[in-house]
Formats: structure tokens, sequence, C-alpha cells
């Protein structure tokens, strides 16, 4: 799948969430889940600075869902893993993709985390949350096993000891990592340049998993999906280069993982079975004689949906007007319209060029042997012999005037027409020197680190726009980009954009950054640095992909990973009054004329040409073929199809290596609480080690707030820190919180909970800080709460705007968890707030927001200031620490203090009713794909009681079924379910998917596959195991202790997650079956529809089957 993570943080905090033992909320679902993986990495949580078109899948346990809608990929859109409801069960959902220069507001705002994966030559960690061992304390391999060693150093700021090998025979490279970090790491990674945009490196990299030499099954990574431990399990395509990485805290799962990944790559079955081609590429389709030709293929669907995505389209242009003479100027990921012109040939012969040992660098990080590494790879390498293989990425030549490039983007009729306006150049003719780069990487953070950041709150405050667009600094590629710009822009302030961005630029290049600015942006990536926190994101993984954007383009892969002291030497320079960024603002951006401005101008009649130009060519194909050939195509089709449905004989899974059941641990893990009373708050402490770093929670009742002024309630969070105080502006504000602080956020958080109609609802505020800066920490949050402004009309109007155009963004790249969030607003009252304050509800409320800031500003400030009266007092509210117990209590004092300052007056409850009409429903945009939802609430409908064993039949369902029906078959790029243990909703849904009836209708198959499903013992215990790995999923300090307060605000006990355990790894196929029953109830009459899909698809269906919609609503 294509994947930009471009905030691996909204991935990583989902998982902060989701390890309730698979029992967590909808909690930062919808609305809450993006706001808290927003302000998570604004608070200096690392989020890993994923590059322009990098693609991936998130097929790990690491993310909320194992990602089974998609192997691996190339992506295009934020990062959209599973309908981000914190609920019972992982989702097997995919992630998507966006080029890092399109990225949301989010991702702005999360500079200061995304700095850190560049900044002091691209390290970030410093040892933190894991004991240091002296220097020395790893060894290095003692048996080279056909390697040489080429060179040797100790890593201090990752405690490592690292070697660079070369393997003898074949001259592919290996740095071996040795360290205590338990979480292991392995990668392989080739450099795959392309010349077209047919997506080759895209479809190999989804094909080569399908099946291997040693494991000629249809798609082991599916397997091992189904039975592993893997904390990480996936692939990705960048533009230059496709990588296989996974990780594992269990040995033997690590070497099994290995194993299959080195087989996968070197020896895959695709280059003799070409239906892997044709599935997971593109093909032909035809079922009948009578019907139209169509194309099918995971990729080929998958880029049909990243293309109906404006942002995505962007960031296509943006790459391809900056590097109009190197790789760069196609699209590895596949264009739709070029996918079929590549042939099997042409694949086989891409495969054979660039998958070879000679063209590899192979990453290996954690605790395991190192000499075992080194013979498991010759194993393998070993195989081969050396070759030259051409695989340079060559350097874009420096333009001497800029440029201008204008294109079109696919509107719908009820669109506003408004333009999306970018600002990019191309840095260097080179990577950067250490010193350059750290220097630009800090420049970066000055300017668009925060809100309060001088370019990007010049952009914000101008009006010209409603969002901004690019991510500023992209430094992973052959060469380093900035970018940066509007969307939503009126046509006659277009160059007004371009006019603006230079204009902030001159200003600061004679002016330069105040003291305090420079001073924030110190501490925040200083913090960042010790701090250590890449959240579920394996360690070794996040520093294996800044290795490589050295490593690949024949640099030091060593430099990326030691910052100490390149850090220290640059503030020095800064200490001694040097004038380092006037300079660099001259040099890269004012006197640098390869810049190309981007424009994108809105066209109603693009989405249908595009259509009609695809039906015009598969019309013209079909007229060549005669009554044979058409048969033959029928039955190319058909066969195909029995293929893809047919399912791997039992013996034949036997060779993907498995656990035993009796490796995983009987006794579930438990965190470490201490609940105590303040008067009529609560706290709640969790004595962990986290290297003198206090991480926090207030919660603070909102079950207050009025049911009208709930949507209210996610600006209201934004006002927290966007408006200033009442002592302190914007820019004073954020400089405090960046110099004292970690971070602060706020956000609100929504569930259901087991057993009752009423919803758990906390407005919330989430912030970090050094032991010594906790009295810092709660004072600000103090002064904040109580004082923040609400009166700034300016600001609050482009949060409004920016919040309008980020969820009509969502509409099209995130359309399953649109429809997810309908059909829980449908059966609980947290899934009506949860839509209020994120849904299409939510988007129709700002919509009139919009009119009501320009007519009732007034009436706009007394509702927010209404909010504020109501959550500020001390009942109700709790604090949540994580520290080790030195610093616990040193905080107290502190935390006293903090409640002692909310009023003790009590604000009564309101009741909260409301739901949303049960109806089927299709939600009209332009878009070429389908997003569809069908769910029920197994609790109210078919009386289901909660048991264990729904946790292993979940899994399972994403891993066979519905990933075989609605993914393999149906050549959707995800089709997965979800059970919120929580509410007893259980949700069915797809992404991407070109089908709406048949994937209804595969749904509904669901319940007589698992009447008629018989498992062996070893595919039971697979499922089992696959299970437990979720449960059991790897977290860092600070996620452990978040876990714990979910679970103590949805009062899930120890007892009952040690029942849950039990029931487990107890699980039996008769389990399986009874589970059938209960899914009656979502192909029944309880059951409802909801789809986000095109006017055409909505009438198709509609005709298929009259009456399927109850209601229909335009959004786009």
């Amino acid at each position: 799948m294509t994947a930009e993570m471009q905030c691996c943080g909204s991935r990583h905090t989902r998982a902060l969430v989701r390890n309730v033992d698979r029992a967590l909320p909808k909690g930062e679902k919808r609305n809450a889940t993006r706001a808290f993986s927003r302000e998570i990495l604004r608070a200096g949580a690392h989020a890993l600075r994923t590059r322009p078109n990098h693609r991936m899948a998130v097929a790990s346990s690491a993310g909320r869902a194992s990602a089974v809608a998609s192997k691996s990929k190339t992506g295009q859109c934020p990062v959209p893993s599973a309908p981000q409801k914190w609920r019972g069960f992982a989702a097997v959902a995919p992630t998507a993709r966006l080029p890092r220069r399109v990225a949301t507001r989010a991702s702005k705002q999360d500079r200061q985390a995304q700095l850190v994966a560049r900044a002091a030559g691209r390290g970030q960690h410093a040892a933190a949350a894991q004991v240091a061992e002296a220097p020395g304390a790893f060894t290095k391999a003692t048996e080279l096993h056909g390697f040489e060693e080429v060179r040797e150093q100790f890593v201090p700021e990752y405690n490592s000891s690292a070697v660079l090998y070369r393997h003898k025979k074949t001259g592919a490279e290996v740095m071996s990592l040795s360290n205590s970090d338990e979480n292991k790491t392995f990668g392989i990674v080739l450099r795959t340049p392309v010349e077209n945009s047919t997506g080759i490196p895209h479809i190999l990299e989804h094909s080569v998993l399908n099946g291997s030499r040693k494991y000629p099954i249809k798609e082991p990574f599916v397997e091992l999906i189904k039975g592993s431990l893997n904390t990480f399990l996936n692939a990705f395509t960048y533009p230059d280069r496709t990588c296989y990485p996974v990780a594992s805290t269990n040995l033997q799962d690590f070497y099994n993982l290995m194993d299959v990944y080195l087989d996968a790559v070197f020896y895959p079955k695709c280059l003799e079975d070409p239906r892997i081609f044709l599935q997971e590429g593109w093909h032909y389709e035809l079922d009948d004689p009578n019907k139209p030709v169509e194309y099918k293929g995971v990729v080929f669907n998958e880029m049909k949906g990243v293309y109906s995505q404006p942002d995505s389209v962007l960031g296509r242009d943006i790459q391809q007007a900056i590097f109009p003479d190197n790789t760069y100027s196609v699209d590895s990921g596949g264009d739709p319209v070029d996918i079929p012109n590549l042939t099997y040939d042409q694949f086989k012969e891409f495969h054979g060029k660039f998958y070879h040992p000679s063209n590899a660098r192979i990453w290996i990080y954690g605790d395991d042997d190192p000499n075992e590494r080194l013979r498991i790879l010759d194993n393998y390498l070993s195989g081969f012999e050396r070759r030259e293989v051409d695989s340079r990425v060559h350097a874009q030549k420096l333009w001497k005037e800029p440029r201008t490039v204008v294109n079109k983007y696919a509107v719908g009729d009820g669109t506003e027409a408004t333009n999306y306006v970018s600002v990019n150049w191309l840095l260097s003719e080179d990577r950067f020197d250490v010193e350059t780069e750290l220097a630009i990487g800090f420049l970066d953070h000055l300017l668009l680190g925060t809100s309060a950041s001088p370019l990007q709150k010049a952009l914000n405050d101008s009006g010209l726009g409603e969002a901004i667009i690019g991510g500023g600094l992209e430094d992973e590629l052959r060469q380093p980009t900035f970018s940066i710009g509007l969307k939503g822009v009126k046509e006659e302030n277009r160059q007004k954009v371009v006019d603006l961005v230079q204009s902030t630029l001159k200003q600061l290049a004679e002016e330069g950054f105040t003291q305090e600015a420079v001073e924030a942006s110190v501490n925040t990536i200083e913090f960042a640095l010790r701090e250590n926190n890449t959240g579920r994101f394996p360690r070794g993984l996040s520093l294996m992909l800044r290795s490589m954007a050295s490593w690949l383009y024949e640099k030091d892969p060593f430099e990326p990973l030691k910052w100490a002291e390149s850090l220290d030497t640059f503030k020095a320079r800064l200490e001694s009054g040097e004038d380092i960024f006037r300079p660099l603002i001259k040099k890269y951006f004012l006197d640098n004329p390869h810049r190309a401005t981007v424009e994108l101008e809105p066209d109603l009649k693009l989405g249908a040409e595009v259509e009609a130009k695809e039906r015009a060519r598969l019309d013209s194909f079909k007229e060549t073929l005669d009554a044979k050939a058409i048969e033959e195509l029928i039955q190319t089709t058909v066969s195909l199809k029995e293929w893809q449905e047919t399912p791997n004989p039992p013996e034949s899974l036997k060779c993907v290596p498995a656990l035993k059941l009796e490796d995983i641990p009987k006794e579930a893990k438990n965190i470490p609480i201490d609940v105590q009373k303040a008067r009529d708050a609560t706290i709640l402490r969790h004595d962990l080690f986290t290297n003198d770093i206090l991480y926090t929670e207030v919660g603070l009742d909102m079950k207050t707030i009025p049911m009208d002024l709930l949507p209210l309630v996610p600006l209201f969070c934004r006002c927290m820190t966007q408006m200033g105080t009442d002592k302190m502006d914007l820019v004073q504000l954020s400089q405090l919180i960046g110099r004292k602080t970690g971070g602060i956020s706020f956000y609100p958080f929504i569930s259901d909970r087991k057993g009752t109609d009423e919803p758990v609802a906390y407005f919330m505020m989430r912030g970090k800080a050094m032991a010594d800066q906790v009295g810092d920490l709660f004072s600000i949050g103090s002064d904040v709460l109580r004082n923040a402004r609400l009166d700034d009309k300016s600001r609050f109007k482009q949060m409004v705007l920016e919040t309008k155009a980020g969820l009509e963004s969502a509409l099209l790249g995130s359309g399953h968890r649109v429809a997810a969030s309908r059909l829980d607003a449908q059966r609980s009252v947290a899934g009506w707030v949860s839509e209020c304050m994120g849904g299409v509800e939510y988007l129709h409320f700002i919509r009139g927001l919009v009119e009501r800031v320009e007519n009732d500003w007034d009436g706009v400030v007394n509702d927010l200031n209404k909010i504020r009266g109501a959550l500020l007092q001390q009942k109700g509210a709790f604090v949540n620490m994580t520290a080790d117990e030195k610093t616990l209590q040193y905080s107290e004092e502190n935390v006293r203090m903090f409640l002692d300052s909310l009023p003790a007056e009590s604000v009564p409850t309101e009741r909260w009713n409301p739901r949303l009409n049960a109806v089927n429903e299709a939600l009209l945009v332009p878009t070429q794909v389908n997003y569809v939802g069908k769910a029920a609430n197994l609790y109210e409908d078919a009386g289901y009681k909660l048991h264990g064993s729904s946790y292993v039949i979940n899994k399972y369902l994403g891993t066979t079924w519905l990933w075989d029906r609605i993914r393999v078959s149906g050549g959707a790029y995800g089709g997965f379910c979800d059970f919120d243990s929580h509410s007893g909703m259980f949700s069915y849904l797809s992404y991407r998917d070109p089908n709406l009836l048949k994937s209804l209708d595969n749904y509904d198959g669901t319940v007589d596959f698992l009447r008629h499903l018989e498992l062996d013992s070893e595919e039971l215990n697979k499922a089992i195991i696959g299970a437990i790995g979720d449960v059991d999923a790897y977290q860092l300090p600070d996620a452990k202790g978040y876990t714990s307060l979910m679970r103590h605000l949805l009062d899930v006990s120890d007892e009952e997650r040690q029942q849950r355990r039990e029931e487990i790894l107890g699980t039996t196929q008769a389990d399986f079956h009874a589970f059938a029953d209960a899914l009656e109830a979502v192909r029944g009459e309880h059951a409802r529809i909801v789809v986000v899909t095109s006017k055409e698809d909505a009438a198709a269906a509609e005709t298929d089957r009259p009456g399927l919609f109850d209601t229909q609503q335009s959004l786009l």
C-alpha cells in the first residue's frame, strides 16, 4: 500500500491507547484521536520524519491494527490505519500515504518531534527508557561467516556497539548494532529507482511477500500476521528504494521473521507465477461477454484512491516539479493511467536487476547474538555471486531561474472552488554536511515548529487560505527540499501566498529570531533526544531509516547515529553569538533560484474525463477481441478468482515457522498503579523508569458540558494553546512551553464503557517535563486552563477553516473511519458524541460555524466561556502520573497545588442521550473508490456475552475470509472487521474498494464461513498466538502509564484481563462456530450500512438493489 507515515506519531499514539488488552475505548476516536495524535507529538514524542512518497503499510501489531488491509506499500495520504476508535480489538486495516510535502496541519504542528529525526545528525535518542550500560558491554561477532569487518564504532547516543560488515562473496553490506533493546529489528533495503510511473517497485513490494522458494504458499506474510508476536511486520516503497523491515521481542519469532523475509526478497514465487502479478498489480477482468471489461488489481485500486485525493495529487506534482530530470520525476507507486502499461516480463526483469545482494543494505539491531545474525545472512547471501548493479540515484541539477507549475484536481459539484498553492525549494546539489544539516534542521523548527513559529504564523494569520500544506524540510531523499503553502486559496490570492512566503523569509533574514525562540527550539530538541520515545515504532527501525538516508547515497551510515558532539558544537556556536540562521535563509531560500511554485486548480470535469478515458481505453481493448478471445478472458477471470479464493491446504501452511502455545506466558502482564484520593479528585501513580521524565494526563469531567456545546469542544481544546493567555500572547506562551516542558496538549476523550449507556468523557490535558521542571509544567497547565484567551476572532476563524479542510480531506482519504463513525453514532451515546466532534455531523457544524464567526462572534465567545465554566472543577478530576518513585514523590506537591487551583464548587452533570437515526446511508464524494461499512451491536442485537475467544476470531477473520474476499479477490486495498468490546459494536469496513455490493455480500458470507470452518490444532494455536501478540504488545513506559489509566477509567480490572487471557488461550473451534450465531445480527434486520462512494456508484447500487439506501448525502 502506498503510505507516507507523514507522522508516525499518529500511529504511535493510537498504539498508546489500544493495548488495554484489546479492551480499549473508542477514546481518541475520530476527532479525539486525531487531536491526540497531533498533540502528543507536539508534546515532543517522536514522530518518524517520513519521506516524500514514502509508501508503507502498517502491517504490524505495533499499530492499532495489524494491517491486513495491505501488505505494504506506497502511499500518499495521512495514515488511516483502521477506524480510530479505541475498541476492544485490533481492527485489520491499512495505512495510507501522504507525501511529506503535503503534510496536514497536524504534521506541521508536530515539528518539535519530527525535527528530532534529523537534527543533530538525524539522531534522536539518548539512551532513555532503559538503563545505560558501560561502553563495551556488548560484544561484536567473533565468527564472521563469510563477512569482513569494514568499520566498528561504539555509539553512546544509543548505547550500541555498531559494526559495518561487507559480505565477501556478494558485496552486500550489513550494519549490525548490538545493545540491550529487547525489541529486535531486521531490515533489508534495496535501491529501486524507476524510469516510469507503472509502479514496478510498488507492485513488487506487494508481490514478493506472496510466497517464496522455502515458503511456497500463497501468502506467508498473512500467516505471519496470524501467529507471530511481531512488534512490526511491514514493507514500504520510497521513490528510490524498497524496504522490508520486521521486529519482535521474542528471539525465535525474530529469527522466523528474518527467514521468511530473506526468502521472500531473494526467491519470490511471483517470478514463476504470473497470477501474483495479476492480483497485486493489474489485470483485465470480465465475467460476462455482455458486460464491459474492467481493470482490477490491488495496487491499481490503491493508487486510484490515492489519485482521488487532492493532497496526494499535489504531493506528486511537487516532487515532479522539483525533480524534473531524475527518478523522482515519476511515481514509483504507480499512476493508474500508466500501471496497465506494465508487462509481466518487465516486472520480472526489474526484480532480476535490483533484488540482488550486491544491491542490498541490511540492518540488524537489538540484544540477539551477533554471530547468529551473520550466520543466518550468509546462508542466503552465499547462494549469489557478486555483480555490478547500477542503482545510483542521480542528482537533480540546480536551476538558474524559478519555475511555476499549474495543474488540475477533480472536485464535485458541491465543492467550493479553491486552489492549492505551494512554494518549494531544492536546497542543495548534494546531501548536507553534518554541520549544515543540523543548522537547517533547527531553522526548519524555528520557521514551522509550532503555531507561533513566524512562517507558520504568517500564513495562518494571513486569511489567504484555509490550511497550511507542506511540511517544511525534507531530507531523506538524494537532495534536501523545503515546501510550504496553503490550500483553500481563492483565485485572487494565489500570488499573494507566494509573496507572503517570500516577504516573511526576507524579514527573518534581516531581523533574525529572538533569543527566546532559539532557546525554546533547543530545549524542545534536547528533550526529545533525552526522551528517546519512538512510541510503538521500534527504535531500531527508526535508526535504520535515518542511517539509510546517508548509506544509500554512498555516505557514512554511522554519521546519522552520532549526534552528541555535533549538537554540543552547535550549541557553543549559538552561545558565542554567531549569526547562524540569517545567512542560511539568504543562501538556501532568498538567493536560491531552484524554486518551484506549484498550484492546483479545481476542475469540475476532470474526474469524469479521467473515468471516460479509462472506459474508452477498456472498450477499445474489448473491440480488438473476437469471440474466442472474450471467452478466454472470461475463463482467465474465473480461474484467477478460483485460485484467489481457494485456501492453501492445511498441511502446506506448516512450512511457515510458528511459535508453540507453550511458549506463551499464561499470566497477564500488569502495570504498577497506586490510586489515591485528593479531596474530590483522584491521583494515579505508575512507578516506572522514565529517565527522570514525568508523563502526566489531567482529566476534567466533560459530562458537565451542555449537549449543544459539544461540537465546540475540539476547537476549545485548540484555543488552550493557540491564542495565548491574559498575560502572554501566542508567541510568548508557545516559547514558554518549549523552554520549560516537553510539551502540553489538550484533547477530548470519549469512550463507551461496558455495561452502561453512559459514556466516559473527559477533557484531557497531557504533558511531560523533566523532573526539575515539573513545577513549570503544572503551573503553565493551570494558567492555560484558567486564563487562555478565547476571544481572538482572527485566529479562531483560521482554526475553523483548518478544521473544515481537514474534515473534507478525510472524506476522500479516510472514508472507512467516516463510515464507522456514522455507524457507531446510530447505536451509542459515545458514538454520537464522537461523531459530533469529528465526523460528518461535525463537518456540518463547522461549515455553519464559518458563518457564525462572522455574524455572531460574541455568541461564539460566550459559548467557549460556558465550556470553560462547565469544565473547571475539582470534582471528578484526575491526575495520572508515570515516572520513577523519586520523581513521583517530587511531583506530589505540584500536583496538589494544581488541583487546589481548580474551583471546589461542583457543576451539575448534563444528560446526553441522543443517537443518529438508524438508517442505511450513502455519503457522496468525488472518488474513484469506495469505503463500505456495515455494523450491528452484538450485545443488544444478538445477546452476546463477551468471551476472550472473540479476540482470536476477530483477528482470524481479518487474515482469512475478509482478506481473501475483500482484498485478494475483490481488489480492495483493505478489508477488515472490528469488535468494540465496550459498546458491543461489530463493524465490517473496506478501504479503497472498487466494489460496493460485492463487499456487502462478502460481509454477510462471514457467518457461513465461520459455521463451516474446520481448524486443525496448528492453525488454531497460530490464531491464538496472534491474538496474544496484540494483547501483549510492546510498550514504552509512557504508553504503559496511559494504558493503565485507560483500564482504570473503563473499569477493566487485572482480574478481568486474566480471565480474558485464559479464555483466549482456551479458544476452541466450537467458539468459532458459536460466534457465527452472534454475527447473524450483522446480516440481520438490525444491521445498518454506511458507504462513502461516488454519486455514480451509489446510483448503480440502487439500480441493482432498489431501496438499498434510506438516505444519501452529497458532502463534496
